[in-house]
């Protein structure tokens, strides 16, 4: 049996007294600078409400009902005791040389105890197993309670991981071989380097904390992400249209649109040219153009749904024509990106506008009954006070919005960094993805109050004639063109089981494809990375597991299995025209490929 090995005495290193006295002498100052200045604003911002997410009333719900059956609770923790106490005599066994198998095991995906001493070690194996049987504890105990509401249970049953996670052993000093051997290696420099490291993001975030995931000085957007030769053709304010460069002689005739959601930047589809879809698609001999939406401030306040209709998908369209000649076009939309496509395609029915050919969803939810994980988020209480805020500053911060997300896959987007960053001293990977995700957007007030309460929390959007946008009852059934769908197996955003209930809602030809991993590593995964594979199946049962039963998986992308769909809807679908140079049509070029929008932080 390996022994983990902890320096001794004689190796213990001392921290330098004279980094000591800088680092403490900079902790005081910037401290006490960052708290005064987090007091005014709070002051000045007005008493904050003490249970902003409103946790309180679905954890007292689930205590009132649980101690209604004391007998399952007694049951559950004298389960707990049995199991603990054979932990400690199998770690007595152990400690005496004897060999025993663990009481309970960690997921071997699970990165938090991928240090070799978390088995290894008898003391380290033993506070590994004694947090995992009493997070198992908490979530049975929790999950077991009957009679409550489905919105307060899936409430209660969230923020108790959210707790179980945050009160892992890895996430501590004294209970973290691997941050215990840094600071023996180190003499402790590790951890005043975390501490200068928390205070840097305590800055950042004006007293919130907002931890710096990637070191962002090695991006710049247009320099080396997002560096698709393009121009910008057209603009207005809520977006900018970018027309990407050929990379052929010939092109297909239909153009391709793409809108992304606005909740995010463009820039996840155009990360590096090994990646970019947006260089792939312009690859196979697309007119790829993508909608640039801009970062709003209080003077879009009153910007709506209908406007991200009107300002975006309709003068992209109107746009695209002109630029190119050609009225019809294929249509892309990711996210909420595609809820806006979907919903702009059932006012066209309505309008008898035949100019999107084919639309092809990323990830897209229309019903929104079982939303996942995001429901916790909307609940009146909480959608009152995030209207109050958006209504003081005319928009919802994008940081805000950020923590939200990150909060769904704590372990990895929160945990790891303060492990990393805090505790063993170090600075963050530059990871292309990683900057995009820090690179917030801002939510207009009417907008995003109009989508949280109307489709979230109303799930208006799937029925029938409740939603008059521009003038038009909306009905999802009335849409025919030709649709594919892309959703991803362990999707926290948008679930797809969720999103594949559009395939018993629009009419015409549906292909439905499943992928591997999740809302963006599952889209972003070029052919030639060799991950992640997907599943096809040419059959709709209503039923999702159904679909999965039947499915047939695929080694790879899906990437090309689009292409090949996208190419052959009909028989003009393939036709070639001489390639488009962007800027040489009716629109002349404004500006080079990303824009100006896009390079708007969220903090500007």
């Amino acid at each position: 049996m390996a022994e983990e090995k902890i320096p001794d005495n004689n190796q213990f290193r001392l921290p330098d007294p004279a980094l000591v006295t800088r680092t403490m002498s900079e902790v005081a100052e910037r401290g006490q600078r960052i708290v005064a200045d987090f007091l005014k604003r709070q002051s000045e911002s007005g008493t904050a409400t003490p249970d902003p997410l409103n946790i309180g009333g679905a954890f007292l719900e689930m205590t009132t009902r649980l101690m209604a059956n004391p007998a399952r609770l007694v049951q559950a923790q004298l389960g707990f005791w049995q199991d603990y106490l054979t932990l400690w005599q199998n770690t007595a066994r152990r400690m005496l040389g004897e060999t025993s198998q663990p009481v309970i095991a960690e997921d071997p995906r699970d990165r938090r105890f991928k240090d070799e001493a978390w088995r290894e070690n008898e003391v380290f194996d033993f506070i590994k197993q004694s947090y995992l049987l009493s997070a198992r504890y908490f979530q049975t105990v929790v999950g077991s309670v009957e009679g409550l509401d489905q919105k307060a249970a899936q409430k209660v049953d969230f923020y108790t991981r959210q707790f179980v996670d945050a009160m892992s052993p890895s996430n501590f000093l004294l209970t973290n071989p691997e941050v215990l051997r840094k600071t023996a290696e180190t003499g402790g420099e590790n951890l005043l380097k975390g501490l200068s490291h928390l205070l840097a993001d305590l800055e950042r975030g004006k007293g919130k904390l907002r931890i710096r995931m990637t070191d962002d000085s090695k991006f710049r957007v247009g320099e080396n992400i997002a560096v698709t030769p393009g121009k910008v053709v057209y603009q207005n304010d809520l977006m900018q249209l970018i027309q990407y460069a050929p990379t052929t002689e010939t092109v297909l005739r239909r153009p391709l649109v793409i809108f992304p959601p606005w909740i995010n930047k463009f820039y996840i589809l155009d990360l590096r040219p090994k990646n970019s879809f947006v260089k792939w698609a312009t690859d196979q001999g697309h007119t790829v153009f993508v909608v640039s939406w801009v970062n709003p401030d209080e003077h879009l306040a009153e910007k709506g749904f209908d406007d991200y209709m009107h300002e975006g998908v309709y003068a992209a369209l109107d746009a695209i024509e002109q630029a190119t000649g050609e009225r019809q076009v294929n249509a892309i939309g990711y996210c909420l990106g595609g809820t806006l496509l979907a919903t702009t395609l059932a006012h066209m029915a309505a309008k008898r506008d035949t100019r999107v050919k084919t639309a092809t969803y990323f990830v897209t939810m229309t019903d929104f009954e079982e939303a996942g994980e995001l429901s916790v988020f909307i609940d009146e209480e909480q959608l009152r006070g995030l209207e109050e805020k958006m209504q003081q500053r005319g928009y919802l911060e994008g940081r805000e919005m950020a923590t939200t997300f990150n909060m769904l896959r704590a372990n990895d987007l929160i945990w790891s960094f303060v492990v990393n960053n805090y505790l063993l001293g170090q600075e963050p990977f530059p990871f292309d993805l990683l900057y995009w995700n820090d690179d917030s957007t801002r939510m207009p007030a009417k907008m995003h109050s109009f989508y949280l309460r109307r489709m979230y929390q109303q799930n208006d959007l799937v029925k029938p004639g409740e939603l008059d946008l521009l003038g038009v009852k909306i009905d999802l059934r009335k849409i025919k063109v030709p649709s594919y769908m892309i959703s991803t197996r362990e999707d926290h955003i948008a679930p797809w089981k969720s999103t594949y209930r559009a395939t018993q809602i629009y009419g015409g030809p549906i292909r439905f494809v499943l992928a591997a991993s999740g809302h963006i590593a599952g889209i972003v995964n070029p052919p030639g990375s060799g991950k992640y594979s997907h599943w096809v199946n040419e059959n709709l049962p209503p039923d999702p597991e159904a679909w999965f039963g039947g499915a047939t998986e695929l080694a790879g992308s899906w990437w090309p299995d689009w292409q090949r769909w996208v190419t052959s809807q009909d028989k003009g679908a393939k036709e070639q025209v001489p390639a488009r140079i962007p800027g040489s049509g009716a629109l002349p070029a404004l500006e080079d490929a990303p824009g100006s929008y896009v390079k708007v932080l969220g903090a500007d």
